[in-house]
């Protein structure tokens, strides 16, 4: 029994997702392989090697890979699953682009978001919207995986895998990579920071967000939001946060203004610490909060900052 992990990167750093995934990939038992499919990401897979876990890192190294298209990326895990298992990738943007393309193709049914592992066969994934926990079976030949990241403590580092580079499968020629807008933030990334200060409808508007910056800045926090905040316009998609955003599971997790729908506890509630911040004393955060703070957010919030 072998188990592929798709290793996230940007062709020069390994995205801490790849940690959390071989984690569970251990758990399934039997060896550990790594996929770097990139473009001059031989660094990436030198990163991979050294997880605690890994036996071996596989390079597949080509232009068709430099920008990550599903389509390109699934011809290479095609090309290689003959060999394995068990595919995992991470539940991120990413993985859910890649992973139903190679279920789809290999004629499996992928099990999402799996957040333990029962054994080789057996997993535990959440269902309506995190309210219950459904354990489900496969007795496919080869089992497609998302891991869902805050489900496993990140794996180790320490390892000493070797690392063979492999033939590069043939680009799909199905896509073409025409250009990407990135947000430059000073900020830590919101899936994996260690604590995150959100802002919910409560903030009033996109200006009023602001006053989370210095917060923000004395905790070293990420910003996120609940999707009422986004689709009003008060803050961007990327900062979501929720069953149809970011899982996130933060050391500290600080909720301003967020009523707390099922929708939003479902991708922050196995944050370690969550601190709730709502002039509304019947709000649902509060049934999931460690802290509750009930005060204006305009007064509560400079505050805590003045007392930081």
């Amino acid at each position: 029994m072998s188990v592929l992990v798709i290793a996230e990167h940007d062709n020069a750093q390994l995205k801490g997702a790849t940690l959390n995934v071989v984690a569970a990939a251990t758990k399934i038992g039997g060896d550990v392989h790594v996929l770097v499919a990139g473009a001059n990401a031989a660094a990436v897979a030198e990163q991979a090697s050294k997880i605690a876990g890994v036996s071996k890192v596989l390079l597949a190294d080509a232009p068709a890979f430099a920008d990550g298209l599903a389509e390109n990326v699934a011809e290479q895990v095609l090309a290689l699953a003959g060999g394995y298992s068990h595919i995992l990738f991470a539940a991120t943007a990413s993985g859910k682009n890649v992973s139903p393309r190679v279920a789809a193709r290999l004629d499996v049914a992928q099990i999402s978001e799996i957040t333990s592992v029962d054994s080789p066969d057996t997993f535990q994934r959440p269902i309506y919207a995190g309210n219950a926990i459904a354990t489900v079976q496969s007795t496919d030949a080869v089992k497609v995986i998302t891991v869902r990241t805050t489900g496993f403590d990140a794996a180790a580092l320490g390892g000493s895998a070797a690392v063979e580079t492999i033939a590069a499968a043939a680009g799909a020629g199905l896509s073409t990579f025409i250009g990407r807008e990135v947000a430059k933030s000073d900020r830590p990334e919101l899936a994996g920071a260690r604590v995150v200060v959100s802002g919910g409808r409560g903030m009033g508007s996109a200006e009023n967000f602001k006053i989370l910056d210095p917060l923000a800045d004395k905790l070293g926090a990420a910003l996120g939001a609940s999707r009422a905040a986004v689709d009003a316009g008060y803050a961007p998609n990327d900062w979501q946060v929720g069953q149809t955003g970011k899982i996130v599971a933060p050391q500290m997790y600080v909720a301003i203004g967020i009523s707390g729908a099922i929708q939003h506890l479902a991708g922050m509630k196995d944050s370690k610490v969550i601190v709730a911040v709502n002039k509304d004393t019947e709000a649902p955060i509060f049934g999931v909060a460690d802290y509750g703070l009930v005060a204006d957010l305009f007064t509560a919030v400079p505050e805590i900052v003045t007392a930081l």
